[in-house]
């Protein structure tokens, strides 16, 4: 049985993975981080559209949502929050990019996107290229719904 929460927005279930070799993971103390490990439950996010391009990450074990604040540090926060949008952009080969929605440099403009250094650490916004292999994720869908309402679907784990 299962205790976490219903999400209040439905999105589809997926997991993150960072050319970097990490799973996006929340962790129960409020941290964000990457993992080696692909079994863990707190690896798991509803990936939820919530504008044109815009998503949100909300846990799928804590109900949580990865949120990035004024200093471009990853977060989980308990409550939804303009610190939770994130700007999703697919870059060259399939990679997917994810930028703030709310906060970038304030000189150039430039994106403060969301990425892992080669320790599984979460990175700065304003230090994270959307070139380079930190910025890069991949979404692993888990399953998801599709046609008549009540239908499922599930992929690659």
């Amino acid at each position: 049985m299962s205790l976490s929460p219903e999400p209040q927005l439905k999105g589809i279930i997926t997991k993150l993975f960072c050319r970097q070799g990490f799973y996006l993971q929340a962790n129960p103390d409020g941290s964000i981080q990457g993992t080696p490990e692909d079994t863990s439950s707190f690896t798991h996010f509803n990936l939820i559209p919530v504008g044109l391009r815009v998503v949100t990450m909300q846990s799928a074990k804590l109900g949580h949502y990865v949120a990035m604040n004024a200093e471009g540090l990853l977060y989980s926060s308990p409550h939804f929050t303009a610190e939770c949008r994130f700007k999703e952009c697919v870059f060259e080969s399939y990679y997917v990019l994810y930028a703030s929605a709310l906060y970038r440099q304030r000189r150039s403009g430039r994106a403060w996107y969301m990425g892992l250094d080669k320790e599984g650490r979460v990175m700065k916004g304003s230090r994270v290229k959307k070139t380079k292999a930190a910025a890069h994720f991949v979404p692993k869908l888990l399953e998801g719904e599709y046609g008549p309402p009540g239908k499922r679907w599930t992929t690659w784990d």
